[in-house]
């Protein structure tokens, strides 16, 4: 059930995406009086196709979903009627040209913001940055950080929510920076530390920010109460609901969720009797376990989360118009941050295993489409903006390629020579390969773990 909510929602996600960006190219193609011949999404055979316009403009969804395309009138890949020459894509002034090949990425960026405007107004729950375990010899503990104090702020900026917190923190360490907390513990008044990231050591690993930081989010006492019921798991095919108290299991007591995950982790595919206390009366529910296999060993599951205290969650929210404002300031800074991360890769401050691909992405995309809306929006704007960067690096075949053609033609006065073209094609188409190579054997390696 996991790999088919990870699986739709990254269909989802990665059509929505390329939609959007090549919708770009199409849309300022058009307003500049280019003719369309083929709106694209995916490719290979067409699953569904539509002409619509008075240019009896294609609009396809193929069979391939990596992709997609945006075929214009072009003398170069074909014959050109006399009265339509005008209208053709290699006719135009440098310009215009630059301007529909910078639209994609842009339109990726633009989506990125209303995708973070959304989730500003529909609001986040998160749960508030409170320290906790604080491993000796470590930026944390020389900052003086102790457990049980709030992050209130990070350089300034509010920090309500762990979310904010940890996106605050990443550029610093990127950086191997300075940065300025602001404290508090219970109703105390505030104080500030200074963490000083400047004597990390290494490449920073994926998964590894607390570790690297030297120090562990608070894990408050969590009661064996559900929370959530994953679709499709042992839980809800027992009937067990949100609220529900695990009292025992086929008669041992269940204190709290760490002994229930211990209880039911140690029985895979088994059948079990729970006692569970729902709306103040005792009754017994027949569950048995699912499996899943984690490393080289095989645990039981029940497919449920934790309930989490209220007062321990916070609903990171804005206004309408406060919203705008928080979009454009998220869309920029992870922007900076994104822009930060392929160049330390590329010069190896940062490990090449932060590089994702598409088994890894979809794996987040199920994650956050059965988090909420306002999560899935937060996914959405982070691989749009990756996307956008992406395409916009000076690799011939990308959008960053041709758009490095266009600014020699400005300079040299004419068209980069078609031997020159063809030759960074294949340099382009290597450099491509060789990236998506990695970005798969992150994510096999990763699943593999």
């Amino acid at each position: 059930m996991e790999i088919l909510t990870s699986a739709i929602a990254f269909l989802v996600a990665i059509s929505v995406l390329i939609a959007v960006h090549e919708f770009g190219h199409f849309w300022v193609a058009r307003k500049l009086g280019v003719k369309v011949l083929r709106y694209s999404i995916g490719f290979g055979k067409p699953l569904w196709k539509k002409t619509l316009g008075k240019d009896r403009t294609e609009v396809v969804v193929a069979a391939l979903p990596l992709g997609g395309y945006v075929k214009m009138l072009d003398e170069r890949e074909g014959p050109v009627p006399d009265n339509e020459t005008a209208r053709a894509f290699n006719r135009q002034s440098v310009a215009t040209r630059f301007a529909i090949v910078f639209a994609g990425p842009a339109f990726n960026f633009l989506f990125a913001i209303v995708a973070y405007w959304m989730m500003f107004v529909v609001g986040i729950n998160g749960v508030k940055p409170v320290v906790g375990e604080v491993i000796a010899e470590t930026p944390a503990a020389r900052a003086g950080l102790q457990r049980g104090q709030e992050i209130v702020a990070v350089d300034g900026q509010a920090t309500p929510i762990w979310d904010v917190a940890i996106q605050k923190l990443v550029p610093a360490m990127v950086d191997r920076g300075h940065v300025t907390l602001e404290v508090r513990t219970g109703q105390e008044a505030t104080r500030t530390v200074q963490l000083d990231l400047s004597g990390i050591k290494g490449d920073l690993e994926p998964g590894e920010l607390f570790n690297t930081l030297g120090m562990k989010p608070d894990r408050p006492r969590l009661l064996p109460v559900v929370g959530e019921v994953v679709a499709g798991s042992a839980a809800e095919r027992a009937g067990l609901e949100r609220g529900d108290r695990i009292l025992s299991i086929d008669g041992t007591g269940i204190d709290d969720w760490p002994g229930l995950v211990e209880y039911v982790s140690a029985r895979p595919d088994q059948a079990m009797q729970l006692l569970i206390q729902r709306d103040g009366a005792e009754q017994y529910v027949p569950l048995h376990t699912d499996t899943k296999q984690v490393d080289d060993k095989i645990i039981g599951r029940m497919g449920i989360g934790p309930l989490i205290p209220e007062q321990e969650t916070v609903l990171y929210r804005y206004s309408l118009f406060e919203s705008v404002g928080m979009a454009l300031g998220q869309t920029w800074d992870s922007t900076l941050l994104t822009l930060k991360m392929f160049g330390k890769i590329l010069t190896g401050d940062i490990s090449i295993k932060n590089l994702s691909g598409p088994i890894r992405i979809a794996e987040y995309a199920g994650y956050s489409a059965t988090a909420g809306f306002a999560r899935f929006m937060d996914f959405l704007a982070i691989v749009s903006l990756s996307l956008g960067v992406l395409n916009l690096l000076p690799i011939p075949i990308l959008d960053g390629g041709h758009l490095m053609y266009y600014i020699v033609e400005i300079v040299k006065g004419s068209p980069v020579s078609d031997t020159a073209m063809e030759i960074g094609q294949r340099i382009g188409i290597v450099l491509l390969l060789m990236l998506m190579s990695i970005a798969f054997y992150n994510d096999i390696i990763n699943l593999l773990n």
